[in-house]
């Protein structure tokens, strides 16, 4: 199906996602030994390192970064309707924004679904410094939002890609059932007993 041939609101998502993730939290095992970060919650696994992205002025947690197999892996969590998907807009929005940075997309049947096949420029102070590779994939469940990005081997090694794609599909969001307006980040948090101080954590 190509982007001519949907509705924007349509959802978007692998047709096993509900059996093999990304799982809402009430899909998901109740005593596996999850990593609890608020909005989503991260399987642990032999050499993921977890990274949360914080924004500097209001030291909110904005993303998750999982370091893994050679590759990266920033998932966030969004608010989205019970009956619409957010992918097929937000993922024309990515695109436009890549663009207007003087980058190159392409759209591709990924394992969840379309996905964009980036090459972003990449500067080092005024001037650039080449271009980076980047996926970013996303999936529509019940009344959330799930955005991933790729970069490193997994953009352009299968086997690689596959690891990042099964590491994709474990994480369990967590909406709660708090009114929020479709978009809205589902808030993140430390796991209980972090040092916000540190980096990298092994998990």
């Amino acid at each position: 199906m190509s982007d001519d041939d949907v509705t924007s609101d349509e959802k978007s998502a692998p047709p096993d996602r509900a059996e093999n993730g990304p799982l809402d939290e009430s899909e998901a095992n109740a005593v596996r030994p999850y990593v609890d970060l608020g909005g989503v919650k991260i399987l642990p696994r032999p050499d993921l390192h977890l990274r949360l992205e914080v924004e500097e002025g209001t030291k909110r947690v904005v993303a998750v970064g999982l370091d893994y197999a050679g590759s990266t892996l920033q998932v966030q969590p969004f608010a989205a309707p019970r009956s619409s998907g957010l992918w097929h807009e937000i993922r024309a929005q990515i695109v436009e924004q890549i663009q207007k940075q003087g980058g190159t997309t392409k759209i591709t049947e990924g394992t969840f679904g379309p996905e964009v096949l980036a090459e972003i420029p990449v500067s080092a102070g005024a001037q650039p410094a080449g271009t980076r590779l980047a996926r970013f994939i996303g999936v529509d469940g019940p009344r959330w939002f799930l955005r991933g990005v790729i970069a490193g081997e997994a953009v352009v090694d299968a086997e690689a890609a596959a690891k990042m794609e099964d590491l994709f599909r474990s994480v369990v969001v967590v909406r709660g059932t708090a009114p929020m307006p479709p978009r809205d980040l589902i808030p993140l948090h430390m796991p209980m007993g972090t040092d916000t101080r540190s980096g990298p954590t092994r998990v």
